[in-house]
């Protein structure tokens, strides 16, 4: 089968960042579904394992990337129970096996989701890495209700024009009616976010708690950040509310001041997706489950997809592309690659 992957980890100005390949199709273990790989999107996730490493690593058995996809079932495992050959998926996957940048992937059951209804393979790529890392955060993580008993709460969505902060701002609005406040540093950005669903826009170029009281708020009960945890949380520290909760999903380079939050008593939670598939938890059958509600909202017209920009095919020259955007920092919602050519 085609593939795209890596035997160095190299900056993606380097044609050997990522490269064509053919290998083997892979056979289902037990709970495996093997998915015809349709479309795929690209995250921040893709372009951080492909960086080049402190010491030079070369991989013998090539890496294949990807944590995104949308395609159709072709074979099952033994065990499998809730998906049959000709069922059309989307996922996001697992850090530890081989990714979605492949013609076939082998994918547990446990924590994929039948597409939405409505949406093409392209549309469905875009969704599944980003809902469930938004889903996670506000309501496992942040524990915010997803049926609207915290109605009226503001939140305060840091990096709202990605992929994530997309579907983050349309959860928080309409599952959970908050008050959303998202930050865009651009006119093209600033204009994503509002119409992705937020009430008020502020710069994260600037700290973060002075745009906040600049437009009437002293602090929020809930921060999510998305984007740089190093730059903003002096400032988060100062935007939360006394007893209220932030959540990050971005790793921090340097030590954090968690003693900034004592006084408040806030809660700093992480956010990480692949956990339930990485440790192979009990409640690992939860990402299938919050996908099919993912899938109905988008079907029920209550969330809109998030695709920024499609290209086609599916190739490694296409994908070092991707991952130079992404890397450029300026990318508005997600970018999918679509067929194998």
């Amino acid at each position: 089968m085609k593939a795209v992957g890596l035997h160095q980890y190299l900056p993606i100005d380097n044609e050997q960042s990522l490269v064509d390949l053919n290998i083997d199709k892979p056979q289902p273990g037990p709970r495996d579904l093997l998915v015809s790989v349709n479309a795929i999107a690209v995250n921040p996730v893709d372009t951080k394992v492909r960086a080049p490493k402190a010491e030079p690593v070369t991989e013998t058995t090539p890496k294949i990337l990807g944590w995104d996809a949308a395609g159709e079932v072709v074979a099952v495992g033994s065990e499998v129970e809730k998906f049959a050959a000709g069922d059309r998926v989307f996922y996001a996957g697992d850090i530890t096996r081989p990714g979605c940048n492949s013609e076939f992937q082998l994918v547990d059951e446990r924590i994929v989701g039948k597409m939405p209804c409505t949406q093409d393979f392209q549309a469905s790529a875009a969704l599944p890495l980003t809902s469930i890392t938004a889903w996670e955060a506000l309501f496992d993580r942040l524990g915010i209700s997803p049926e609207g008993e915290d109605a009226g709460k503001a939140i305060l969505i840091i990096g709202g024009a990605g992929g994530v902060g997309s579907i983050a701002i349309q959860l928080a609005k309409t599952l959970a009616k908050l008050n959303v406040i998202a930050t865009a540093s651009r006119t093209k950005s600033s204009i994503w976010v509002k119409e992705m669903g937020a009430s008020h826009v502020v710069n994260h170029r600037n700290p973060v708690d002075q745009e906040l009281k600049e437009i009437g708020f002293e602090a929020v009960d809930y921060i999510l950040c998305l984007n740089n945890t190093d730059q903003h949380f002096p400032a988060m520290a100062e935007a939360i509310k006394p007893q209220g909760k932030i959540c990050t999903i971005v790793e921090n380079t340097a030590p954090l001041e968690i003693g900034l939050l004592k006084a408040k008593s806030a809660t700093f939670v992480w956010e990480f997706m692949f956990t339930r598939a990485m440790f192979q938890t009990e409640d690992m059958d939860q990402q299938g489950a919050l996908l099919s509600r993912i899938a109905d909202l988008i079907d029920r017209e209550e969330l809109v997809p998030t695709v920024g920009e499609t290209i086609e095919p599916i190739n490694a020259a296409n994908l070092r592309l991707a991952h130079r955007q992404l890397e450029s920092g300026s990318t508005i919602g997600k970018i999918v690659l679509a067929g194998w050519g």
